[in-house]
């Protein structure tokens, strides 16, 4: 297990663990790694405005853990002083049951007034994170965190606001990330073939990089030279197993097309995964491959995605595959090229294609619309793409768990920390259950019987409403006029 936090001196630094507050032998040192403004790429990240001094940066790796278990831990040392205690629980290397926590786009919220835009609803997304992970116990889970991670582009206070707020959650489980563009993306940056021209900006706001590329250390060795002084990026691509998932973590922002390093890495680590170990395979990365809202300037890269990366998911049968970038929540059916599979409800052969969703909704609040109306660009199509079945537009976060026969995904909003949508899906890859109505959640097949039930019921409501109108109206019509003809004047000019 890793652990990684900073000094302002960088003086010696351990991590210290053990299975109790009070026993805590075991020690290890820290690896020390630092960077400057002059790394920095462009603007603000290299100008007075945008950089602040990140301090020092301590990386320790935890050895010797058994599996399962509950660790205490602090870092620090003894002249330095040390932390408070912290806690995670290890994890299993064959458990039969997986959890993990999935978003993107978060972002962080700061407790002061600020020029540079910041992501309040962050709040609320640690908070049911950090709800739910403590009623798990003595569990082992796992955060994923699909870029757009700080979203401090150049401004550099924000990753240290960032890491303060997440101290909750990270510090008991692991905390997984992938590259977004606001982590990299800078007029240089050394992969811009000429399709990319809409795509790849200065989103990073001149960080390219540096900041992701120490301030975390996932998994593997993937870097990619930035063609400046600034050190080569990495945490790009990079798989591990936890429990019965297989989980894959993709780079975005550098090259992924056929042939690339980042295309074979996918390819080979696809044919070598186990599925009797881990039946289920979830893929990751930033930008989406499909998505129905109004994004395009992504076109030429989805196209390329599509192109490039979907036949391989589609051939080594990969269970899911998630993507942030566009902030709000949708899932798709069993989807390769545009065509829903068949979910075999029907006694029908059914077809098990990966289940694409966005989770882009954890924080960050811009967003362009759904896909709109040829003549009128203000309001979305409806009703939406077949292949699209459910959107939210509320923030959250999805919360994955999985045994050796079902994996569940489900979507938890953030106002009220409440399942809005859900999905199953067999060790098989067969779907087989996944349309969300209204607060629950129902079984396709029994959808259009439920919804027509409720129909009904409407229709019968109506209808007596509107009956009960007219027998109204009419008897009132008919007091009125006996009324009149009873009636006799008491005063008229004649008296």
């Amino acid at each position: 297990m890793r652990v990684m936090f900073v000094t302002h001196d960088g003086k010696e630094s351990f991590v210290k663990y053990g299975f109790t507050e009070k026993k805590m032998v075991k020690v290890v040192g820290t690896q020390l790694s630092r960077y400057e403004r002059e790394d920095m790429c462009d603007a603000p990240a290299n100008q007075s405005i945008g950089w602040r001094d990140p301090g020092f940066i301590h990386d320790g790796l935890m050895v010797g853990l058994e599996e399962g278990k509950k660790y205490y831990y602090q870092v620090g040392s003894d002249s330095g002083g040390w932390s408070p205690t912290y806690s995670f629980v290890s994890p299993i290397s064959d458990a039969s049951e997986t959890t993990a926590f999935l978003f993107g786009d978060m972002g962080t919220a700061t407790p002061y007034s600020t020029f540079v835009r910041t992501q309040d609803e962050s709040i609320s997304t640690i908070k049911w994170i950090s709800r739910d992970i403590e009623s798990m116990g003595s569990k082992p889970a796992l955060i994923s965190h699909i870029g757009d991670i700080s979203y401090a582009r150049g401004y550099a206070w924000l990753w240290d606001n960032f890491f303060n707020q997440i101290e909750p959650v990270a510090s008991k489980v692991p905390y997984h990330v992938c590259i977004g563009n606001h982590e990299y993306d800078w007029p240089l940056q050394p992969w811009k073939p000429d399709w990319s021209y809409s795509v790849y900006g200065k989103d990073g706001g001149g960080e390219c990089g540096v900041p992701y590329s120490l301030r975390f250390h996932m998994p593997g060795n993937s870097a990619e030279p930035t063609g400046a002084r600034a050190p080569a990026t990495r945490n790009l691509y990079y798989s591990f197993d936890l429990g019965v998932v297989h989980f894959v973590y993709l780079s975005t922002e550098t090259n992924f097309l056929s042939g690339s390093k980042q295309y074979e890495f996918l390819k080979n680590d696809l044919e070598s995964v186990d599925r009797e170990k881990t039946p289920f395979v979830v893929v990751q990365g930033h930008r989406p491959m499909y998505t129905t809202s109004y994004e395009t300037r992504d076109a030429p890269f989805r196209k390329r995605l599509q192109e490039h990366l979907e036949p391989l998911l589609v051939k080594k049968n990969v269970t899911l595959a998630l993507w942030g970038h566009v902030h709000r929540y949708e899932r798709f059916c069993p989807l390769n090229n545009f065509t829903c599979g068949s979910l075999g409800m029907n006694g029908e052969k059914w077809e098990a294609f990966p289940v694409h969703m966005v989770i882009g909704m954890a924080g960050q609040d811009w967003q362009p619309i759904w896909q709109p109306r040829p003549d009128h660009l203000s309001d979305p199509i409806f009703p939406q793409p077949v292949r699209s079945l459910y959107r939210g537009g509320e923030f959250g976060y999805v919360r994955l768990t999985a045994n050796r026969e079902k994996l569940t995904l489900s979507y938890v909003g953030n106002h009220d920390g409440a399942v809005h949508d859900a999905v199953e899906i067999m060790a098989s890859g067969r779907v087989i259950n996944g349309h969300a109505i209204g607060e629950g959640v129902a079984v396709m097949g029994k959808l259009d019987s439920r919804f027509s039930w409720y129909v009904k019921v409407a229709s019968i409501l109506v209808l007596g409403a509107f009956l009960g109108y007219v027998l109204g109206f009419v008897s009132r019509s008919r007091r009125d006029a006996s009324s009149a003809a009873e009636w006799t004047a008491v005063k008229t000019e004649d008296t």
